[in-house]
């Protein structure tokens, strides 16, 4: 079997990655269309994510954050996305690079992308902050109730969204590894 050299799993990823900047853009640009709303998880330890110590303590390794109704200040650049959004009532202001996102599902039309996590260099690896969110937010307005550490999978829903909950269950969830050749 020959080696493939275009790399077309990266090539699939970035592509994918383009999906959601592109969703974000727009949503920049004009608001949320409709139900559409977003859970999107990252890696809180990857080089450039910019959260702050409080919740990089809370969330040492991977955070979802969901955007619907109560975020702020959304600025997408061909490479990150910044968003104000509160947690415990504290304003908080998130930079996230695209290549950190793990995950990303929008509940309403059950379409959901699953990234494969990106190598980083030893040395971006070394100049980590600290420690990232464990616990889920329920909302972009509000911080989950207390409950057991989790890594980020699923969000708990809000009071009357439980047929929004994020669920494998129905959802169109791609992953590369489908794709590709093992």
């Amino acid at each position: 079997m020959s080696t493939d050299l275009i790399r077309y799993d990266l090539l699939a990823q970035e592509a994918l990655r383009g999906v959601v900047r592109h969703v974000l853009q727009d949503v920049a640009r004009t608001g949320i269309p409709g139900d559409h709303h977003f859970y999107i998880s990252f890696n809180t330890e990857f080089p450039g994510v910019r959260i702050s110590p409080r919740l990089r303590e809370k969330y040492p390794e991977e955070m979802t954050i969901i955007l619907q109704h109560q975020f702020w200040d959304l600025v997408v650049s061909e490479h990150a996305f910044e968003v104000g959004l509160s947690f415990s009532n504290i304003p908080e202001k998130l930079t996230i690079p695209f290549d950190a996102i793990t995950g990303f599902f929008d509940p309403s039309v059950k379409f959901g992308l699953k990234f494969e996590p990106l190598n980083q260099p030893a040395e971006e690896k070394a100049e980590k902050i600290g420690p990232a969110p464990r616990e889920l937010p329920r909302g972009a307005g509000s911080e989950p109730q207390e409950a057991a550490p989790t890594r980020a999978a699923e969000a708990p829903a809000a009071k009357g969204d439980e047929k929004d909950a994020p669920s494998e269950e129905g959802a169109q969830i791609v992953s590369l590894d489908k794709f590709r050749k093992k």
